[in-house]
């Protein structure tokens, strides 16, 4: 058996339970449970991965059903499977198996829905140690994660500090600046104020025009307007009777905005804008640049170039305030995707910081 096939039958997905689950709002959720997908070798040293906004934990995922770092993870990877056990969750509030707006609750034998309650990224990082628990992880060496996932994997380094070994953050910063907010909002205000939506109606096939806007403005943002401008060339897909022109780019946010809405939960997806609107690493500690004073493991942060969320030389600036932290400049046209693309032009630095073992006081590269 080859070792890509030999991963694959080792591949293990499935919940766990966490219990009762107390949020930092004070609410409880009932009987909480977080969906996994593990990988790798059993035996090596645990990494956990975080997921972004519309991920699952299905990072490595299967040949049928490719997941979102296959490029990064398997034998002999950049995430070496062959030495390192991968743990990935879907995060509470999620909706690809951990309890979210579109499970049942227990209190009702109802769907949460619109009442499923706010949640920070605290909150995620809670739950996902809760599961560690129950799963029997004593450590981790290294927890990694891009975007919200990036949010995760810093607030795993301020509330759990001598847990892991390293971490590390692609396209992420401390908090996330007025004009990602500003079109989270966006995205917000299209969905709220949908018809449908509004309504409370779930009817299968029933278009949720407000998520499909939300999901165009999304997609405008994480990536840079050069990307855009060379691949569509303001390319004319048709013509009305009018004249009016239909573009090859407006076919495409069209695609997208409808594929995002047969896969991903409306409900979960106003859950994980609220949470990544909200977070600041610094809350209740002294600010962003005292969190990070803090951070015992060794920090790797990787910025983006013409990421217009999280600009790289806010990451730069807090790689800055760690103790020990480095620095990873990319040069890219795909803005904030970045972290999920081109995986030979920065892979290479997450394998030697995997396997080094030396700490840096401060670096760059």
């Amino acid at each position: 058996m080859s070792s890509k096939n030999l991963l694959e039958a080792n591949r293990k997905v499935g919940k766990v339970r966490i219990g009762d689950f107390a949020l930092e709002s004070g609410q409880v959720i009932t009987d909480a449970e977080l969906a996994y997908e593990i990988t790798g070798n059993t035996k090596g040293p645990v990494l956990l991965l975080c997921h972004a906004l519309t991920g699952n934990q299905h990072a490595y995922g299967s040949e049928k059903e490719p997941g979102w770092w296959r490029g990064l993870i398997g034998p002999e990877g950049y995430i070496d499977t062959n030495l390192f056990h991968v743990i990935t969750f879907n995060v509470i509030g999620g909706c690809s198996g951990s309890t979210g707006p579109a499970e049942v609750n227990p209190e009702t034998g109802k769907p949460y829905h619109k009442t499923f309650p706010f949640i920070t990224v605290r909150d995620m990082v809670r739950a996902q140690r809760q599961a560690l628990d129950v799963l029997g992880v004593p450590r981790l060496f290294a927890v990694l994660g891009g975007s919200l996932g990036g949010m995760q994997a810093m607030e795993w380094s301020v509330q759990y500090p001598y847990f892991m070994e390293k971490v590390f953050i692609f396209a992420a910063t401390p908090f996330l600046n007025d004009y990602g907010v500003g079109f989270n909002r966006m995205a917000i205000h299209a969905i709220v104020n949908d018809p449908v939506y509004r309504s409370g109606r779930r009817v299968e096939g029933e278009r949720l025009v407000g998520l499909e806007i939300a999901r165009m403005a999304g997609l405008l943002t994480y990536r840079q307007p050069k990307l855009f401008n060379d691949r569509f060339q303001r390319e004319i897909r048709e013509k009305d009777v009018e004249g009016k022109p239909y573009f090859q780019v407006d076919s495409y946010l069209n695609y997208q905005g409808e594929k995002l809405t047969k896969r991903f939960d409306v409900d979960s997806y106003l859950t994980l804008l609220y949470a990544m609107n909200a977070y600041d690493i610094g809350d209740k500690l002294g600010g962003w640049k005292r969190a990070a004073s803090q951070i015992q493991a060794e920090v790797h942060a990787f910025g983006y170039e013409g990421d217009l969320l999280y600009p790289p030389e806010v990451i730069e600036a807090f790689v800055k305030h760690t103790r020990y932290g480095t620095y990873y400049s990319i040069e890219t046209d795909f803005g904030h995707d970045g972290f999920l693309v081109e995986f030979d032009k920065w892979g290479p630095y997450v394998k030697n910081a995997l396997t080094q073992e030396r700490r840096l006081q401060y670096g760059t590269y």
